[in-house]
């Protein structure tokens, strides 16, 4: 399963609601901003995977971060403090307020919500992020919460549970 589909599922479906509430969407626009923005969140993850300070670091920040609190309590989302969060993870994925901008722009042209929307949305989907990735680590070893089957979520980018062609994919894009 994938992050969004983690995201999605998360609290019987309850955390894509409390996010519709917190922006003032239906649920199905909520859907679309998460399917959006997350693509970019992802990225900033894989990248950070494939620096072992960096993964150091995300892997810390899951164990210590308590971020698990967005997926378990969603109306935290909305909160000062849960933005300001949301707002340092992008910080650390994304790199720039810049970067973060255009993540808005282009998930506001393909899904049709305002540019300025997304971007108050983007931090509280960072944090659902975080929560997700969080909650898949602190899950028992029995259940797949290794290192390997949390970086395989991220990387399984077409959802059929094999990261190999995924993998692929990105080194052929990459020579």
């Amino acid at each position: 399963m994938n992050l969004i589909d983690d995201i999605l599922k998360s609290q019987g479906g309850n955390v894509v609601g409390e996010l519709a509430r917190a922006f003032n969407l239906n649920e199905n626009q909520a859907k679309s901003a998460l399917s959006g923005l997350l693509p970019s969140i992802t990225k900033g993850l894989e990248q950070k995977s494939g620096n072992k300070n960096a993964l150091d670091s995300l892997l810390g920040a899951l164990d210590k971060g308590n971020h698990d609190r967005y997926i378990e309590r969603p109306q935290e989302l909305s909160q000062a403090s849960s933005i300001e969060d949301g707002k340092k993870i992008l910080g650390h994925l994304l790199g720039s307020k810049e970067a973060s901008r255009q993540v808005a722009k282009q998930t506001a042209e393909s899904t049709g919500l305002s540019e300025s929307l997304l971007k108050q949305m983007l931090p509280a989907v960072a944090s659902l992020a975080m929560g997700s990735l969080s909650q898949q680590r602190k899950k028992p070893a029995q259940s797949g919460s290794s290192l390997g089957s949390l970086m395989g979520s991220l990387l399984d980018r077409d959802g059929d549970g094999s990261v190999a062609d995924d993998v692929l994919d990105m080194a052929r894009k990459l020579f």
